[in-house]
């Protein structure tokens, strides 16, 4: 089994990143394959809504960039998926909105790729948006037939420098939690 998780912050070891790795920490600990990609240093653009991806139903995006094609198959491999954002006035940042909306319409392009995957939110905030930024998240889960996994409370974290996020306790104690259901979902459907 493996979960791919994808960090759309641009900050490299920031709180978003703290988050996803605290989940990823208690995966592997249960035995799963992990792998951490982060999206948010990228430059790329948004779904164009061509279709190209329907008429060549070749598990690919038209759009030309380096990555994006080489992150959906690693989804497409994957039995769960994790998605991280900041917050970003409310909403998740630009770039792996980007990545959502390409992924997903290359998904249901090719049969649904994401159809009966586990998968999860994960979101640092400063203050206030961060319900919108994980419902955001989950829109992409639910409308590709996945199975969405919670916590014990919303999947997010409070601090806004890097690794405040690391005086969050409740949020750690959520991002542990929410491995362990990971884990016990993908267990359950792959066991």
């Amino acid at each position: 089994m493996k979960v791919v998780a994808f960090n759309g912050s641009p900050r490299k070891g920031g709180n978003t990143e703290i988050l996803l790795n605290t989940v990823l920490e208690v995966l592997k600990a249960e035995g799963i394959e992990t792998e951490l990609i982060h999206v948010g240093n990228k430059t790329l653009r948004g779904c164009r809504a061509c279709k190209k991806c329907f008429e060549n139903a070749d598990r690919k995006c038209v759009i030309p960039d380096e990555h994006v094609n080489g992150w959906i198959e690693k989804v497409a491999e994957a039995d769960g998926i994790l998605l991280g954002s900041p917050t970003y006035f409310a909403d998740l940042t630009p770039e792996l909105k980007a990545f959502m909306d390409r992924l997903g319409y290359v998904s249901m392009a090719n049969g649904g790729l994401l159809h009966h995957k586990v998968g999860a939110g994960v979101v640092a905030v400063r203050r206030g948006g961060a319900t919108h930024v994980l419902d955001s998240i989950n829109h992409l889960f639910l409308i590709s037939q996945m199975l969405v996994v919670g916590s014990t409370y919303w999947n997010m974290g409070y601090g806004r420098e890097k690794g405040e996020v690391l005086n969050d306790e409740e949020a750690l104690r959520n991002m542990r939690n929410l491995g362990e259901n990971m884990a016990w979902a993908l267990k359950k459907l792959h066991g």
